[in-house]
């Protein structure tokens, strides 16, 4: 029997790390490693060509986006054309919307793709009784690590009520704050977070909320991106994706919300009490400038990504340091431009980040 973390299906396979050589003498892996292997930084493919064959990826216009629950209880807010959580106003700037439900179901299926078909890495074995989800947005990681699981009572949690109405039976979702203090009402044998970067004015407090909410011997794992993002060589600093990358960072401090603090989670877990705490790193290239079948279908979900999504990111966080929504609307057509531009060699890190609650020393018996 396959182990669960392997099971799950996918419309489009990933080339597996130790595929053939192809015809062309490229290595159609390249860009992936073994688990145990530190990963090397991309190389720029001296043959991309919109055109190629290797191309033929396409533009995911098939990714298509959950049915979403909407209550009457928590209604949206609506600012600049794009709708926000109304639960607790403000706290996440980000909207909710049906434009940011679909990036963020193409954004599950690209970090899928780029952990190597898997939907997390900590070894958690099968005897997972309860786990939970922090800002789950649309519940679809939630959703199939339920099915996984079907032992598993799992728990999405988030601000905003976007998730189907329709979810496996050992799957629910509550709207909650991450940064309140928990006060659930069972532990958890595995806690899970997916791009918070944006999240929270103190990660590490919610860090330390979940180390409390697990029971011992449960791992809590987080999948997020080193903000900013890098580059191949010197970096363009000329062009409107590097001037967004700082603008957004600018904005983001300014907010009290920083989303530069994925950095820190290893550190911060190591400080908190967790053992065995693992860091590993993959790289997402914002086309599909990378050399490599696996980075290019990673860069083309990764470049979609960001064409449905800097507005989304954008508006509130720039926003606040002055400019108008038609001002960064404006701006971000040239970073658009620049996401698209094989010639711009930039990337993202990810760091996937994954320790275990101790269970608790044994008095000897006197």
């Amino acid at each position: 029997m396959s182990e669960p973390n392997s099971a799950v299906p996918v419309s489009d396979k990933l080339i597996a790390p130790d595929a053939e050589i192809e015809e062309n003498g490229e290595d159609s892996g390249e860009g992936s490693w073994e688990t145990d292997s530190a990963p090397s930084l991309p190389s720029v493919d001296s043959h991309r060509d919109h055109g190629d064959a290797d191309s033929a990826i396409g533009t995911l216009s098939d990714v298509t986006s959950t049915s979403s629950l909407r209550s009457s209880i928590y209604q949206h807010v609506e600012e600049n054309g794009r709708t926000y959580h109304h639960y607790k106003q403000g706290k996440y700037n980000l909207p909710n919307d049906e434009l940011e439900r679909e990036r963020l179901d193409l954004q599950h299926m690209m970090f899928f793709i780029a952990l190597e078909e898997k939907l997390y890495l900590a070894p958690i074995g099968q005897n997972i009784h309860h786990a939970l989800d922090i800002a789950t947005g649309t519940g679809i990681w939630a959703i199939e690590f339920a099915n996984l699981f079907p032992q598993a009572q799992v728990l999405g949690t988030d601000l905003s009520a976007i998730q189907p109405m329709y979810v496996p039976p050992n799957c629910s979702f509550e709207i909650d704050d991450a940064e309140d203090e928990w006060n659930f009402a069972q532990k958890f044998d595995f806690i899970h977070g997916r791009t918070l970067l944006s999240c929270f004015r103190d990660p590490k407090h919610v860090l330390s909320e979940s180390f409390k909410s697990l029971n011992p011997g449960g791992y809590l794992e987080l999948q997020d991106v080193i903000y900013p993002f890098d580059w191949i060589g010197p970096p363009p600093v000329e062009s409107a994706l590097y001037r967004w990358n700082q603008l957004c960072a600018e904005g983001s401090r300014k907010i009290g919300r920083p989303w530069t603090n994925v950095k820190n989670y290893k550190r911060w877990m190591d400080e908190l009490g967790f053992e065995d705490v693992v860091e590993k790193t993959y790289y997402l290239p914002t086309n599909q400038w990378a050399k490599g079948s696996y980075l290019k279908q990673v860069g083309a979900y990764f470049e979609q990504d960001l064409l449905n999504g800097v507005e989304a990111m954008s508006l509130k966080v720039i926003g606040c340091l002055g400019w108008t929504a038609e001002q960064i609307r404006g701006f971000l057509v040239e970073v658009k431009e620049d996401v698209q531009n094989p010639k711009l060699t930039c990337y993202a890190t990810v760091k996937v980040v994954y320790g275990r609650k101790p269970f608790p020393v044994e008095e000897p018996e006197a």
